[in-house]
Formats: structure tokens, sequence, C-alpha cells
């Protein structure tokens, strides 16, 4: 039985990710910061494989500020593989509190890798890298691939694009299995509802329902690869099924703009979101990153992996998703996406 470990277990990929690798038989470790609140909403349905004698999900208290606490982790559950999701990972988010998300998603990053060298498990584990678009900020290419240069345009993409290339620096030094996966925007039902696209599905569902009338945004304009996350945390198991370690970008190659989500989005409850949406600045960036596109032919080519969900899909999935939850039908993330 393979072990995995995922920090991050509890946000939107993880989730999915633990789902995943419980279906193919891993037994599975998950990273959760202490809080006085508990916010493992999206894994509660996963509690069938948590307990008994044959117990295969396990969570433990931990931070990516705790260089010790890692080690010693490492060192107690030998892992085979390792998955680093967790991040600060809301880019407007980061220009308020960029010396958190640097020290979260970029040298917390470092400190895993080092952790991973210092508990003695190089030479077995296997590990992955949350890389993001982000990191290509103002492009220098269109579409985005593997060797386009990076230009970050916020502290958050700055730090992935630390977190990447210590990863890169890690896998040529110490001769580590450690791979990067470059993911364009990915959503869901699961999504953090601070999040545009989730911001978006949630507010077409409570107007179409009376309980809210306007949705304020930011730029409207901009333009990102939307994927379905579900598909994504696939391709971040396959690559750490390669006989050799290297970098991927998942993405659609396909790009629309906020406003084509809003369409699709209203479209799905029957209204129009020019009715609805009002421009807020607040919701601006310092600096903006105006289109996103992803070429993910290499991961075609030698993952074998590619998007089955288009954007109009994958809006249509989460305004239903949202309706339920307004209307207080009970939200099974096992039977639903």
């Amino acid at each position: 039985m393979k072990k995995a470990l995922i920090t991050g277990i509890t946000g939107q990929d993880g989730s999915y990710l633990a789902e995943l690798l419980l279906s193919k038989g891993y037994e599975v470790h998950g990273i959760v910061r202490r809080s006085s609140s508990i916010n493992r909403g999206r894994i509660d349905h996963l509690g069938q494989y948590s307990q008994g004698p044959d117990a295969r999900l396990h969570l433990h208290y931990g931070d990516l500020g705790d260089s010790v606490a890692l080690v010693k982790l490492l060192y107690s559950l030998q892992p085979d593989e390792i998955y680093n999701l967790a991040a600060q990972s809301h880019v407007r988010v980061s220009f308020d509190i960029p010396e958190y998300t640097i020290d979260t998603t970029g040298t917390g990053a470092g400190r895993i890798l080092e952790a991973i060298i210092e508990s003695g498990i190089g030479k077995k584990v296997r590990y992955y890298q949350a890389s993001s678009s982000e990191m290509f900020g103002k492009v220098q290419e269109i579409p985005q691939k593997e060797t386009t240069p990076f230009w970050p345009r916020s502290p958050y993409s700055c730090a992935k694009v630390m977190a990447h290339w210590l990863t890169v620096n890690y896998r040529e030094s110490y001769d580590l299995y450690a791979c990067s996966g470059i993911l364009f925007n990915h959503e869901s039902p699961r999504r953090g509802e601070t999040f545009v696209t989730r911001k978006i599905t949630l507010a077409a569902a409570a107007i179409k329902l009376g309980q809210q009338d306007k949705l304020y945004l930011g730029n409207l304009d901009a333009k990102r690869d939307w994927g379905f996350a579900k598909e994504y945390v696939e391709g971040m198991w396959r690559m750490l099924q390669q006989d050799e370690p290297d970098d991927f970008v998942l993405s659609t190659n396909k790009t629309y703009s906020i406003k084509e989500f809003l369409d699709a989005s209203f479209e799905a409850v029957g209204l129009d979101w020019k009715e609805h949406v009002e421009f807020d600045k607040r919701f601006l960036r310092p600096a903006e990153v105006d289109l996103l596109i992803g070429d993910y032919s290499k991961a075609k080519e030698k993952l074998g992996w590619e998007p089955k969900t288009d954007m109009k899909q994958l809006a249509k999935i989460m305004v239903d998703a949202d309706m339920d939850l307004l209307q207080g039908k009970k939200f099974d993330p096992a039977n639903r996406p």
C-alpha cells in the first residue's frame, strides 16, 4: 500500500486528491493547521476512511512554518509521495499580507523540501509542488508552456516562482524525484467563496432565489484558462507515476474573460448579469494579469492527460451546486462533482 502525504488537504485540490488516492488504495495522511474553528467540510465525507483498525486517512497537526515538525512527521511517516498544495493562495489578498504569503507559499515549500533531505527520505519519496499559471503574469508568450519565461505580478506569484525554482534546485542538487505542476485556473463547487468564479456562481444562485440583489466585481476584462479541479488532481498524480521527474502545464488551451464566465453562470439560472453586476475598484489588483492561456500538449503526450470539462459546463456545475446549497439541500461531495 502506497503512503501519501498531502499539505493543504482541507482545500479544494486537497480534498479531490485525497478522494482520488483513497480510491486507488493509498494510505493518505494530511497536514492541518490548528484553529479554534474546525474547517474540514470538504473532507468530512471521507470520514469512513479515518475510522477503525483499517483506517487509511489520517490527519496531523502541522504548519509549513514549523520546519522541526515537518522533519519529525516525514521521518515518522516515511511517505512514498508528498503533494505540497498548502499556500496562502488568494492573489488579491497577497498584496495585503505579502510577508505571510511569501513565508507560507514560498519559504514553506523550501522548508518541506529541506525536511525531505533532513529526514533521510530523499531517495525514496516523490514530491509534487503546486506551481501556478500566475507565475507567467505579464505573459511573454501565447499560449504559455513549460518553457515560457515567468513574469510574476503579485506577492503570491513571486512566492510561487520561488517555490517552483526551489523544486528544480532540489531535484538537480540532491537527485530528488520532484515535479512541479503549473496549473492554470481550476475551479469547482468546493472553490473558496472569495475566489471570483465561486463568488459569481454563488451570487447568481442567490440573486435567482431572491437572497441577494447586486454583485460587486473589479476587472471584468481579465482572461483566464478555466478547468475543473477534479480532473486536474488526476494530472498531479500522473506526474509522480512517471519514470523520470519533470514539470508540466495543466490547462484547457482556451481563455475566457470574466464577462464570459458571468454570461455562462447567470445564463444557467435564466438571468442577465448586466442587470445585477456593478464595478467596485476595491477589487482591482495593483498589478493586473490580463491574459492566461496554457498549452497542455506536453501533459497530453507524456501523461495521457487532457481536460474534459469546458468553461460553460463548469459554470453550470458550480451554479447548480450553489443553488442546492442556498436552498438547504444536503451537499454530499461524495456524490457530486
